[in-house]
């Protein structure tokens, strides 16, 4: 009994022995490359406005308002009916309640995925003598000695833009002279007569009054305010 037990150990012994080893894992074979995927940088913060440098109970920066609003000041370029640079740069003043309504405007625009484009805001005194004395034309250019709604900072000039930021066609360019920038010119796509109807609703809406012969063209209609000259500064 004692030689069987000895010899199914030893059987046992030589049965283990025979069974191939346990694999082991292999590190991954190094390959030689580098993960050179970077993650994206996060979008940088937009830089603090600039401290106020107006008077503020007067004035309002429109941007301080709504950073959204597209700035393009036409008389800040050559890109205008005079041809000629008028502001020394491209800043948007405005009497602060017609700031608001004109943000209130752009908000209502943006619930339809659009938005609004300015051309023009206040204009100083001085520089409606330079566009009379360059170009006096009754009906377009306000005499100065009687001013403009521009010239007291309650009138604006605009566009809609899409989300891109594309112009909503409008049938003519700004400041273009001519029956075709009349509101009531029949004589365009439907397309673009809505695009003007849409503008002029949502300008009305918000205490805004057009102007028959410039689509682009409105005034604040709640308050009134005095001509101003004060001119801006430019950094």
């Amino acid at each position: 009994a004692t030689l069987r037990l000895i010899c199914l150990a030893l059987l046992s012994i030589l049965l283990t022995a025979c069974q191939p080893a346990a694999e082991q894992k292999q590190p991954p074979a190094d390959t030689g490359t580098v993960d050179t995927t970077v993650a994206p940088p996060p979008e940088p913060e937009p830089p603090p406005p600039p401290p106020i440098d107006y008077d503020s109970s007067a004035w309002t920066e429109l941007t301080r308002l709504d950073r959204s609003i597209i700035i393009d000041m036409k008389y800040a370029t050559a890109e205008n009916f005079v041809k000629k640079k008028m502001y020394d740069c491209p800043r948007c003043f405005l009497r602060p309640e017609v700031a608001q309504a004109v943000v209130r405007a752009h908000r209502a625009l943006q619930q339809q995925g659009l938005g609004l484009k300015l051309y023009d805001c206040y204009r100083p005194l001085p520089v409606q003598w330079e566009l009379w004395n360059t170009v006096s034309i009754p009906g377009y250019v306000a005499d100065p000695r009687k001013g403009s709604m521009h010239n007291r900072g309650s009138a604006v000039d605009l566009t809609i833009v899409d989300a891109q930021g594309q112009e909503l066609p409008m049938g003519t360019a700004f400041d273009f002279f001519g029956p075709e920038a009349h509101y009531a010119y029949a004589q365009l796509p439907d397309s673009v007569r809505q695009n003007r109807m849409l503008l002029r609703e949502t300008m009305a809406a918000h205490g805004f009054r057009p102007i028959r012969t410039e689509w682009w063209h409105f005034s604040f209609s709640r308050k009134n305010y005095a001509l101003s000259d004060m001119l801006w500064k430019c950094y």
